[in-house]
């Protein structure tokens, strides 16, 4: 980012940038919260209550709870394995194979092992 310095009463400097800042201050401050209750192993997740041991999470913890509270907080990405799979869909539609046939058995060859059992049975009696 680029900063311009802005000479104010001869000594002191301000800083002062070019663009807006994404996160405001209760955010950041929410974010450190979270982070130190990671560090203390107090932080715990919202839905199972598990305790909670990722960076990352935390941080996501202390931006949704600095969301709720109306600061300043860009939107949630969209995740990625929805968007691939719209994607996926969107590329190749779906086509099923024919099913294969099946040979049908030879005829011939069951009459005769039925019969045969028929003779044994019926000389049997």
């Amino acid at each position: 980012m680029a900063r311009m310095l802005l000479l104010v009463n001869g000594s002191s400097f301000i800083h002062q940038s070019k663009f807006m800042a994404k996160y405001s201050k209760k955010a950041g401050k929410k974010v450190a919260r979270a982070m130190h209750e990671r560090k203390k192993g107090t932080l715990k997740s919202g839905r199972s209550g598990k305790k909670v041991t990722s960076r990352k999470q935390a941080i996501a913890i202390g931006l949704s709870e600095a969301r709720e509270e109306g600061a300043k907080v860009p939107r949630k990405k969209a995740s990625k394995k929805k968007a691939s799979k719209k994607k996926a869909a969107a590329k190749k539609p779906v086509t099923r194979k024919p099913a294969k046939k099946k040979a049908a058995p030879k005829s011939s060859s069951r009459r005769a092992k039925k019969t045969a059992g028929r003779k044994k049975s019926i000389s049997k009696k």
